[in-house]
């Protein structure tokens, strides 16, 4: 299923798998008793956080947030906003935050000061790839898969252009330089 700009194999399907059963038997000791809700961040983290959850031996709630870079002339360039919000009321909840990529941390920073706002009980993040080389914002990641490679990735929900995302497999990627 490999084509065109895709090289490597960072992690397999079942080096992925293996961690996520590891990183799901913590989050389930560690909410144990607790009104848990996850929100997931769209549309990258679907692959992860549909495989987290179903790895979860508590109950829980489950919602999506959608962020994209604001079209509006009149905004900022580059200004990102909230394409969906949530629907669940977070307020004295638990909160998980799942990524899938955490880099700068400016954007997580924008949406951690979202879920803030509704005075959750708490607040952590999960994220499936961490990566530090990025980062700009001190962030405090209480679930990380993997530590990422400063590299291009793709599959298991990362993209290019809307596509890999389906890769069941993390593999480095080569842009066409042009």
């Amino acid at each position: 299923m490999k084509s065109a700009g895709i090289g490597r194999i960072v992690y397999t399907p079942e080096q992925i798998q293996q961690r996520i059963a590891e990183i799901g038997r913590e989050i389930s000791q560690d909410y144990q008793g607790k009104d848990l809700v996850v929100v997931s961040v769209l549309k990258g983290s679907l692959y992860f956080v549909a495989d987290l959850t179903r790895q979860l031996t508590i109950p829980l709630k489950m919602d999506f947030l959608s962020i994209g870079v604001s079209p509006d002339a009149s905004s900022k360039p580059g200004a990102v906003r909230f394409t969906k919000d949530l629907d669940i009321s977070l307020a004295e909840r638990h909160i998980l935050l799942v990524e899938d990529v955490i880099g700068t941390g400016l954007t997580l920073g924008y949406i951690c000061q979202h879920l803030e706002s509704a005075q959750p009980a708490s607040l952590k993040i999960c994220t499936l790839l961490d990566n530090p080389a990025e980062r700009l914002l001190t962030i405090n990641i209480h679930y990380r898969c993997f530590t990422m490679p400063d590299v291009f990735l793709v599959g298991y929900g990362l993209d290019y252009n809307e596509e890999y995302r389906n890769l069941p497999y993390i593999a480095e990627f080569h842009r066409e330089r042009g």
